[in-house]
């Protein structure tokens, strides 16, 4: 980690200037819509999940890089957020997993950071305003304000197309054969579905009759960024899949199944990110602690003007978001937060099961309340 101490500001588009230390990539005014995630670990995790495009990661936790980075928990080929805030960057890492320290890891991928800011203040203020536009860097308060009410931020942006996989792949071996849709796909995910069976993972814009023609025994939507109200080319080609395979999808791909059934998604103040929201299965009523990372959630409102029977299955606690949704008789499931959690705890793991269980031709009731 260097030494040198390089002083900037973090500005919002409110007008709220924070002082701090410059870290990560230098000589760079990064500009996002700044969010924050509550999680205590995870912050390498965090920091390379696609769905973070377009935006600032503010971590609410002080200490950060305090076990350093690995290639391992690396979630994607790259990091797509906009850039890193935090309170204090940890001076020095140890864990025997650990290959190098954070501020040099966000340096070699051109992401830029500051540390030293004042977290507490910035996260009550986003809680109040929700979501804002941001940059820091070494310019000046004036420049960076002007620069963070430039930023566009996600609202009405496809994020997707910068995220997706340019080619399709394969990853695991099994007879069952699953199509994954890469919106920003985690590799968590892509471990988890690889015990299932064979994946290969396509581009977001691949056509349902691609898809359909490689005789998949279940359809994957994936996890990623921005608003999906922007993606209807996707979500038309999803329509056309619904009831034609067992169908699993998470995060935005629980969003976009909702769009395609044609419900409505709306805009959370300030989302969801962290590892530690509690759920309510509305099927058995057990409680599960759910690690999360969206902006968007679909409206459950809109559910009684569809074609289908639609049902919400979850719920979160806190506030009330629809957490996952059922199309009744189409082997079709979704859920808002992330069963796969890389961070956060375990607790949803069996929709992967449910999953194996659509594609097997097996109902998933007996194994769920197992669990």
């Amino acid at each position: 980690m260097s030494n040198n101490i390089r002083n900037g500001a973090l500005v919002l588009a409110d007008g709220s200037e924070f002082e701090g230390e410059l870290i990560g990539a230098d000589g760079v005014v990064a500009t996002g819509e700044v969010v924050f995630n509550t999680a205590l670990s995870g912050y390498q995790e965090i920091i390379t999940d696609p769905s973070y495009a377009g935006q600032i990661i503010t971590f609410t936790y002080p200490h950060i890089g305090n076990y350093g980075v690995n290639a391992i928990d690396a979630e994607s080929r790259s990091v797509f957020c906009r850039g890193v805030i935090v309170r204090d960057l940890a001076r020095r890492y140890s864990n025997y997993r650990s290959e190098g320290d954070l501020d040099s890891y966000l340096r070699a991928r051109g992401i830029a950071g500051i540390a030293g800011v004042d977290t507490r203040r910035l996260t009550r203020i986003l809680r109040s305003s929700g979501a804002l536009a941001g940059a820091f860097g070494a310019s000046d308060c004036a420049t960076l304000l002007a620069a963070a009410r430039a930023e566009r931020g996600t609202d009405g942006v496809d994020l997707v197309s910068a995220v997706t996989t340019d080619a399709p792949y394969i990853v695991g071996e099994g007879a069952r054969r699953i199509v994954a849709y890469d919106f920003g796909i985690k590799t968590t995910i892509v471990r988890h579905l690889a015990q299932l069976g064979t994946v290969e993972v396509v581009p977001a814009g691949t056509s349902a009759a691609e898809v359909l023609a490689r005789r998949p025994d279940g359809v994957f939507l994936s996890n990623g960024p921005g608003d999906p109200a922007m993606l209807d080319s996707i979500v038309s080609e999803v329509a056309v899949l619904i009831g034609e395979v067992p169908m699993f999808g998470i995060c935005l791909g629980h969003q976009i199944i909702g769009r395609a059934l044609g419900a409505d998604t709306i805009k959370l103040p300030f989302g969801h990110h962290g590892g530690n929201h509690p759920v309510k299965d509305l099927s058995t009523d057990r409680i599960e602690i759910t690690s999360q990372n969206h902006n968007f959630a679909v409206d459950p409102s809109s559910f009684g003007r569809l074609g289908r029977s639609v049902r919400m299955t979850h719920v979160n606690l806190n506030d009330d978001v629809c957490e996952g949704l059922e199309v009744v008789g189409e082997r079709c499931f979704s859920v808002q937060h992330h069963p796969e959690a890389g961070p956060g705890p375990h607790d949803s793991t069996y929709l992967f099961d449910r999953f194996a269980d659509l594609m097997d031709g097996t109902t998933s009731d007996d194994h769920h309340q197992e669990h």
